[in-house]
Order: structure tokens, then sequence, then C-alpha cells
């Protein structure tokens, strides 16, 4: 019989594979998405001090207000444009994306497409 990881066992070793290639700068901070079952989280980290410079998650008023369901791609995109918003407010123009370990498709390309339209580089 095959013995076969679990999902999120996987996604958690990619993870740790591409934070070991890159970290967020005061310069260039780092983009971390996650995505649970029902919502997405976006924050934009400075990893030399260990600070969340800006937050933006489908859990918040503001944003569950303006989306019919907080797990679609719809949602996501409406959180890119949330969490890049926020970010050229605290003068934060180009970050680093961390897709979290998650397949850069679907929700993930979504939230990143719509950042990008919003203003973020990277």
């Amino acid at each position: 019989m095959i013995n076969k990881k679990s999902r999120s066992e996987v996604r958690s070793k990619k993870h740790l594979r591409i934070r070991n290639r890159f970290s967020g700068t005061a310069e260039r901070p780092r983009l971390a998405v996650f995505r649970s079952n029902n919502h997405m989280y976006a924050q934009i980290i400075d990893d030399t001090v260990g600070n969340t410079l800006v937050s933006a998650s489908t859990v918040q008023k503001e944003v569950k207000s303006e989306i019919e369901k907080t797990n679609n791609v719809e949602a996501a995109a409406y959180l890119g444009k949330v969490i890049a918003q926020r970010a050229l407010d605290k003068g934060i123009k180009t970050v680093v994306f961390d897709r979290g370990g998650f397949i850069y498709q679907g929700k993930i390309k979504a939230l990143a497409d719509a950042a990008r339209e919003a203003g973020l580089e990277f």
C-alpha cells in the first residue's frame, strides 16, 4: 500500500522551500498569502524585524461587506485590490510575492493579478 502525505503537509514543505529562497526587507517586503477553506488572508511583512506592515483578509467587516462569498476567485481579486491599496497608502510600492506553497492558479493568481493592477510591483 502506498503511503501518501496529506495536502497540507505537502503545502507546508513547499512553503518552507519557498521561504528559504527569499525574505522581505524594509525596501521590498514580502506579500504572504494564506488560503483556508472559508477565507483568504494577505499580509505584507518585513522579515528583517518581523513586523507585519499591512494586512487584509476576508474576515474583516469592511472587506466582507463588499463581497458575496469569502472563498471564491472574485473575493480573492477584491482582496488583492484592498491589500494593494493599503500598501500604497503606507508608501509600499514593490513587494516579493509569497504564494505560501499554494499552486499559482485560481484564487492565488486572481489575488496577485488584482494587486498588480492596483499598483503593486512584483
